[in-house]
């Protein structure tokens, strides 16, 4: 009995001793654990810091994503990396470091030119092209999970590649993901060491690949506000271009007034009007429209109206002013692109409005002279500047003379007048315009306008409007 207590007591010990020995190892195991989550950390740490400075320097999309790359291959030991980005649907190899083995098998025209190497490989890889879920780089793409693949050589979603430096014996294929959308996948292959990748080579590589995703994400957010900040620039110069460009004041005419309304729909606008004196009775009054609204309708409104102030003063046929503008914008205007436009010249000592149309909204004229004002609409033949070649629209427009006598009101305007839009979706029409001006025929020219908007106002019930509001009265006293 003495025996068997004895053996029971050096049996616990050893238990004892061996329960120990468990205890410490798995002490030690976890501490190696933990030094390793602080590596980790650190790694990520520093990536995040060396991002952030990176941004702040203004570095290029191109560059941070090569130091991406960079730091996947120092923190995992890996002998190549590649970051493939996201556009729609589509993967390309955007930034590479090593001998990064290509997505497809190389195909013998290029298997003979290898012996640049990494150089040589890169460019066969940037030039790859393949859909999202497509290999591993797709699926990792299509479903937002990263792929540890230990050991690579006898793994059939692998390509085998002839030369023996293209091999892979292990991979990591991570996405760049920002909030759940997909900007594109991190792969790592080959450690240094002739090993695999292990789970902490994985998960650092997960870490890196989030991290990439927010600055990529913080690095396209900064260049979209410097490049707004850079607009919003270029769009307050065009409106203190356009600004001045547009009549300050209105030629001192006696027995004619002058008004007008001029409200873009956006910081610069593609209407333009202007009014300029041609003698002692003669007043010269044009409106235009270009296709389009901002900077390219702004330049291109200059262009016309200086142009227009120049032929103006030499030219005294409407319809010949606007077929040699015709003939000079042509070359200035973009395919797509046409301007509208009615000259008239007020001849006060004629009494006489003579005018030309180039394809822009109907001119009003109330006469109210002698009893009930009468609205009529101008019309003639004409088309837009910019769109036929001058030998067209020479045939095209012509000059119109019609009495201009005490009590007329002359009126134009754009079409974001007339198809300003109600509730029900109907439009205010000339018509409207028109009955609006007949009932204001007493007031001055500027009581006019101002009654013009009121009414425009109350009509749609729209604070913002869609479209460039323009409108000129010249009254006949």
């Amino acid at each position: 009995m003495l025996l068997v207590f004895c053996i029971g007591l050096a049996l616990g010990a050893l238990g004892g001793l061996f329960l120990a020995w468990l205890a410490r190892r798995e002490n030690v195991r976890l501490d190696e654990q933990m030094q390793m989550l602080e590596q980790e950390k650190a790694i990520v740490f520093d990536f995040v810091h060396n991002m952030v400075e990176a941004i702040g320097e203004g570095i290029e999309r191109k560059e941070l994503l090569e130091r991406v790359v960079h730091a996947a291959i120092l923190s995992t030991g890996a002998l190549s990396a590649c970051i493939f980005e996201r556009k729609d649907d589509q993967l390309r190899g955007v930034a590479v470091e090593g001998l990064f083995p290509p997505h497809r098998p190389l195909p013998e025209s290029v298997r003979s030119k290898i012996s640049t190497r990494s150089k040589f490989v890169e460019q066969v890889l940037k030039a790859e092209v393949f859909k999202v879920g497509e290999g591993l780089v797709g699926s990792a793409a299509r479903t937002g999970k990263g792929i540890l693949i230990e050991n690579a050589l006898d793994d059939p979603r692998i390509i085998k590649h002839e030369d023996p430096a293209l091999e892979v014996r292990s991979v990591i294929v991570v996405p760049i993901s920002f909030r759940g959308i997909n900007l594109g996948v991190l792969a790592i292959v080959n450690p240094s060491d002739g090993g695999s990748f292990g789970h902490s080579d994985f998960s650092l590589a997960v870490g890196l690949a989030e991290q990439a995703g927010l600055a990529i994400h913080n690095l396209d957010l900064m260049a979209t506000q410097i490049e707004k900040n850079q607009l919003d620039a270029d769009l307050g110069l065009a409106h203190e271009i356009q600004s001045m460009l547009l009549p300050k004041s209105f030629p001192q005419v006696p027995e004619l007034q002058m008004a007008s309304i001029y409200q873009a729909a956006q910081k610069v606008g593609g209407d333009l009007y202007d009014v300029f004196g041609l003698g002692p009775d003669r007043v010269g009054v044009a409106i235009a429209d270009v296709s389009g609204k901002g900077i390219a309708a702004s330049l291109l409104m200059a262009i016309c109206q200086s142009n227009l102030r120049h032929m103006a003063q030499n030219i005294e046929s409407p319809a010949m002013v606007l077929r040699e503008l015709n003939e000079v914008m042509l070359g200035e205007m973009r395919a797509e692109m046409f301007v509208t436009l009615t000259y008239a010249i007020v001849d006060l000592n004629a009494n006489e409005l003579i005018f030309a149309r180039g394809g822009h909204e109907l001119p009003i004229l109330i006469h109210g002279g002698n009893g009930e004002p009468r609205a009529d609409f101008l019309s003639t033949e004409g088309m837009a500047l910019g769109m036929v070649p001058d030998d067209i629209f020479k045939q095209a427009v012509k000059d119109s003379v019609i009495k201009f006598e005490k009590g007329d009101i002359l009126a134009l305007y754009t079409d974001g007048v007339t198809e300003v839009v109600n509730s029900e979706n109907i439009e205010f029409g000339n018509v409207r315009l028109s009955e609006v001006i007949r009932s204001l025929h007493m007031r001055s020219a500027d009581d006019i306008c101002k009654g013009i908007l009121d009414r425009v106002a109350l009509f749609s019930g729209l604070e913002d409007q869609s479209d460039d509001f323009t409108v000129v009265i010249a009254k006949h006293l």
